[in-house]
């Protein structure tokens, strides 16, 4: 039934019979046939096939969710018995959301000069969530994820705590203020974050209590492409100051918000899991870098 199991779970993933077999690298009529003596077997319906499509049922998406569980846990494995292979050679396995992994991350890792410590690093740029997932199953060391995720059943610490910057293009009339308050992006273009993301939630919120209506011509879970969309003048951003960072010597022009919204991220680890001599000194780097690119912004921006 293994077999068979695997099989269901490709076509779950892929949403078809035909991308299933491709990526399994068997025939069409073999996945058929497989999804066919899972569900005899089991007694249930577990796709509907309207049109020569087929739909998962309410059955075949709760059974999902323990599959998945299953193949994560033996992807753990395999994971741990790679680590295990190499000789000679520390390795730490990380994980972090875009607005750290992208271009923090790489930062980090020169300083923590990887060669001469003779470690290999695999980083994985992920969503919070998936960060929260990869660390939950064993595999990566740590994971770095923004608040917005409960880290349920998990060790964690505050890593980033800092205030929000606004972004816009040099030519941007609001180029020329030296602090940006609600009231002046009432009538300009605005480039949010997604409306879930907790940075949003708190200047919806400031935005209602000032009478202030945004004029959202984007929304992006990057803070990063709200830097690169406000460089080419499609219009203002309110961005994590760790993204800002890597545009301080370009003709983004970068400016502080009079009211306080905070960017918040997490590091999170598995309870009763010892991190090696590595990942901590590593965790150490990390710190030392965003203090080190936080102190750039405050000296690069104007106080309040």
């Amino acid at each position: 039934m293994y077999r068979e199991i695997e099989i269901f779970r490709s076509v779950m993933l892929t949403g078809s019979t035909s991308r299933a077999a491709e990526k399994l690298n068997i025939s069409q009529p073999a996945v058929s046939q497989a999804i066919r003596k899972l569900e005899e077997g089991a007694g249930l319906k577990l796709f509907a096939r309207v049109r020569g499509r087929l739909l998962p049922t309410q059955e075949a998406t709760a059974l999902m969710v323990d599959v998945d569980q299953h193949f994560i846990g033996m992807e753990a494995i395999a994971h741990r018995l790679r680590s295990l292979s190499e000789q000679g050679l520390g390795r730490l396995n990380i994980a972090a959301y875009p607005a750290l992994g992208n271009l923090f991350m790489p930062r980090a890792i020169a300083r923590f000069n990887a060669a001469q410590r003779n470690v290999q690093i695999a980083l994985k740029v992920l969503s919070s969530r998936e960060v929260y997932q990869q660390v939950m199953a064993g595999q990566v060391d740590f994971g770095l994820m923004a608040d917005e995720i409960p880290p349920d059943g998990l060790e964690y610490s505050r890593f980033l705590h800092a205030e929000a910057v606004v972004v816009m293009a040099k030519d941007h009339p609001l180029a020329a203020k030296k602090l940006i308050h609600p009231e002046d992006l009432a009538n300009t273009d605005f480039l949010a974050l997604n409306p879930e993301d907790s940075s949003r939630l708190q200047l919806d919120l400031l935005m209602k209590q000032h009478g202030v209506e945004l004029q959202v011509r984007v929304e992006t879970p990057y803070s990063l492409s709200i830097c690169e969309m406000a460089r080419l003048g499609l219009g203002v951003g309110l961005i994590n100051p760790i993204v800002a960072y890597d545009f301080l010597h370009t003709d983004l022009v970068i400016r502080p918000f009079s009211e306080a919204v905070y960017f918040s991220g997490l590091m999170i680890f598995r309870p009763g899991k010892p991190l090696s001599e590595n990942a901590r000194e590593f965790m150490r780097t990390l710190r030392i870098q965003l203090d080190k690119d936080l102190k750039s912004m405050e000296q690069a921006s104007p106080a309040k």
